[in-house]
């Protein structure tokens, strides 16, 4: 379940809580109310798995970069092998290899940035969900703990 919606009901709840007279209490459904918390106690340990599969998303991308860059260097290695047995051509052989290693170092590179960038931005769009969702909680708390005066009407 989302976690917005769960304080979506919690507010809810508290806005349908009646107001105690000469206080600045609200009577709420507790049931309802405890049955939300623990809804949001389940939840927000979901949106922390998420996170850790970003992470290992990430991790696995960047494995697969190193491993195909580690793949490419070999393949550039050994072609470099097989020129330099030839005379005329071994000059040739050396730059083209050198030209490969660097392309895959550059790909490898691109491959992690990108990875990074991805990771990232998706840790900074739940941190900034997770900092919402934590101060409308304690807007909440703050709201049941220091209700604002009752003013009684004007007869």
């Amino acid at each position: 379940m989302d976690i917005l919606h769960l304080v979506d009901r919690l507010e809810e709840i508290f806005n349908e809580g009646r107001s105690i007279w000469f206080t600045h209490s609200v009577a709420v459904d507790e049931d309802r109310m405890l049955d939300i918390i623990d809804q949001m106690r389940t939840t927000i340990p979901d949106e922390i798995k998420k996170a850790q599969q970003v992470m290992a998303q990430r991790d696995r991308i960047l494995a697969q970069a190193q491993e195909e860059g580690n793949r490419t260097i070999l393949l550039a290695r050994e072609k470099a092998e097989q020129f330099v047995a030839r005379d005329q051509i071994m000059q040739d052989a050396r730059v083209q290899a050198e030209q490969i290693i660097a392309e895959a170092k550059v790909d490898a590179d691109r491959t992690r940035a990108e990875a990074d960038q991805y990771v990232l931005q998706s840790l900074t769009n739940m941190e900034m969900e997770l900092e919402r969702i934590l101060t409308q909680v304690r807007n909440g708390i703050t709201t049941l703990q220091n209700p604002p005066p009752y003013n009684p009407p004007e007869v």
